[in-house]
């Protein structure tokens, strides 16, 4: 059964040995059960070392990363749920956790061509956003370059961490179980939209964004289909998510070393809309650009 490339059958084929169902939901069990003792171990740390009356202050803090600090640990939480998923991979299906990641050399080489097309891509969009909108200051730049090895870090933990559970476990388990592209691409996709729905922060904009979200998950997983790694989705991943956290923020959330606030927020309906709808485009483009860098594959 030929899901796709040679190199995605390459890269399911270790999930094939123990593709049972029970096995993945227990192991997506591990990865939640794993993600709260690591926030557990975090906040017990905090406790000894600011003592026990910080710890509600210092969860709510890191539950919005609205300081420099609270956001280097908010990314850091998610050591928690790539430590789960090398558990399930290891422990629940019995193959090497380097499978999860794909070959080292694809996953650097692609990590690179990833990060390069969307930086190229979006190289425009920050022209536009300091020559037609009114931004605001953010962190001052000596906070910002201090923090920034550790931010940087953190969202290559964040970013990975995710793409290793929904584009590297639950898509290879999947993909090794079923033959459709429903159940291998598209249901990790949905669930990672899913995930991000915050109607706290986001107001009415929290649906269209979780459509949003869960696209460029299908991208994602497409071109880690295409790929046989995890490294371009992650490069994507990743440079998304440094503009979107060091650059530019909304405010609501996630906004503790960003340079600059944009003039609306991410619950403004009506300024987020056409913002979103921008974004849809830059990923088709993002995606079709980075088909051709993976043509002959």
């Amino acid at each position: 059964m030929q899901l796709g490339p040679p190199v995605f059958d390459r890269y399911v084929a270790p999930a094939r040995l123990r593709p049972q169902l029970w096995r993945l939901g227990l192991g997506l069990g591990l990865v939640l059960g794993t993600y709260i003792l690591w926030m557990g171990l975090m906040v017990a740390i905090i406790a000894l070392m600011r003592g026990a009356d910080a710890v509600e202050q210092a969860l709510g803090a890191i539950g919005v990363g609205d300081s420099p600090g609270s956001l280097v640990l908010l990314l850091l939480t998610f050591v928690g749920m790539a430590l789960g998923a090398f558990a399930a991979t290891r422990w629940l299906h019995h193959r090497p956790i380097a499978s999860l990641f794909g070959p080292r050399a694809v996953v650097l080489r692609d990590f690179a061509i990833g990060l390069g097309i969307f930086m190229a891509l979006a190289l425009p969009g920050i022209i536009w956003f300091f020559a037609t909108l009114d931004l605001t200051r953010g962190v001052a730049w000596s906070v910002w370059l201090t923090f920034l090895p550790l931010a940087l870090l953190g969202l290559l933990i964040q970013t990975g961490a995710e793409e290793l559970v929904f584009r590297g476990y639950m898509q290879q388990q999947l993909a090794a179980r079923f033959a459709s592209r429903w159940m291998w691409m598209v249901l990790p996709s949905v669930l990672f939209g899913l995930v991000h729905y915050a109607p706290a922060e986001m107001g009415n904009s929290a649906w269209p964004i979780v459509f949003v979200t869960g696209f460029f998950g299908l991208i994602m997983a497409d071109l880690t289909a295409r790929s046989g790694s995890i490294g371009m989705a992650w490069g994507l991943h990743f440079a998304n998510n440094a503009l979107a956290i060091l650059l530019f923020t909304t405010g609501e959330a996630l906004d503790g070393l960003a340079l600059y606030r944009l003039p609306f927020s991410a619950s403004d309906t009506e300024a987020i809309l056409p913002m979103l709808g921008v974004d849809v485009i830059g990923m088709i483009i993002m995606w079709g650009l980075c088909r051709l860098a993976l043509r002959g594959r």
